[in-house]
């Protein structure tokens, strides 16, 4: 369930519905649902802001398309860290969400 959540936005549910109606919550999926969402929120912002400049000034289309994929070169990462069952956090922007999500309640992140 970890790896899916780094597949797309309905993988990532996938792996949500999954963690939560589990009997046994994993912290390592906890972890990478919260990385996940991390990169996912990280897109979205980075692609409005990039339509905006892009409306704007259009000759820098280039420069944003690679910026564009950052993203996907994280989600490329933490699918690695999650099969390698590592709670590692994604370069750049990992370290600011890591901790900021958890999907288990109180009573159940105790498991």
């Amino acid at each position: 369930m970890a790896i899916v959540a780094y597949i797309t936005l309905i993988g990532w549910i996938i792996s949500y519905l999954e963690f939560k109606k589990s009997t046994e919550k994993s912290r390592l999926v906890n972890y990478h649902l919260g990385q996940s969402l991390g990169i996912i929120i990280t897109s979205f912002a980075l692609s409005i802001i990039s339509s905006i400049i892009l409306a704007i000034i259009p000759s820098l289309g280039f420069i944003f398309y690679i910026v564009l994929l950052i993203p996907f070169l994280l989600l490329l990462l933490g699918i690695i860290a999650a099969n390698n069952e590592v709670e590692k956090p994604v370069p750049i922007i990992g370290k600011i969400f890591e901790g900021k999500f958890n999907f288990a309640s109180e009573k159940e992140s105790k498991i």
